[in-house]
């Protein structure tokens, strides 16, 4: 983990935001292109950092893992209208790749694909909605189980988890510093117990200051990229 952030972070840049989409929206039997190209707006994941800005317009770099979904590719038969083509690509990495450059163009971006799913048999929690199927892919609510409770027949999921340098992290890392430096750590005995300086914590202090500026955009955190960061 030390070294997938150290090749992802850059330009004075130490933290990560993770994102996951568990399970990932797939309909049973449908393709990676198909199920991607209902995504265009918003990318498939969810923020698992603690960050009030929840919407990812941008990032420096990040690497994304999905695994456990449908590789077959969508029918060619005529008449039948292709669901976006420019990601129907030669593999299921190319077509996840493709979609990370549309999304976050400029930005330095690894995709991995794997076909063994999530395994969720017991002690997985068992916390699924009853419109998932038993490999985790989403169906009709019509057939979906009648039970108000949670899915217990669900066996394994597909799963897209990232890490991204995001200049969300701008406000993360700022709000912290605020909330360190309003603290009268004079008046915390237990930092000078353990050791700590006051001259220390001020510069740890100016240094996460100066990290927190590092993720700072023209755009005031959501905007473009400007420092011409690509792969």
């Amino acid at each position: 983990m030390v070294h997938l952030a150290d090749s992802l972070t850059f330009s004075g840049r130490k933290v990560l935001a993770a994102w996951a989409s568990l399970p990932f929206p797939a309909l049973p039997g449908s393709s990676l292109p198909t199920t991607l190209s209902a995504h265009q707006q918003d990318v498939p994941w969810e923020l698992l950092s603690s960050c009030r800005e929840q919407k990812v317009s941008c990032c420096f770099a990040q690497s994304v893992v999905l695994r456990g979904v449908c590789r077959e590719k969508p029918s060619s038969s005529p008449g039948q209208q292709q669901p976006w083509t420019s990601l129907h690509s030669e593999s299921s990495k190319q077509v996840l790749q493709q979609y990370l450059h549309t999304h976050f163009p400029g930005a330095f971006s690894t995709a991995h694909v794997l076909q063994q799913p999530c395994d969720t048999q017991p002690p997985f929690p068992q916390f699924f909605s009853p419109l998932l199927t038993r490999q985790g892919f989403l169906q009709d609510k019509a057939l979906a189980h009648s039970s108000a409770g949670p899915n217990r027949d669900v066996q394994s999921i597909p799963v897209l988890a990232a890490l991204q340098a995001w200049p969300g992290l701008h406000q993360l890392l700022g709000g912290l510093c605020q909330d360190l430096g309003a603290r009268h750590v004079r008046r915390c005995s237990s930092f000078f117990t353990a050791g700590l300086e006051h001259e220390d914590f001020q510069e740890a202090l100016e240094e996460l200051r100066t990290l927190a500026h590092s993720y700072e955009t023209g755009g005031g955190g959501g905007g473009s990229e400007e420092e011409g960061d690509s792969d």
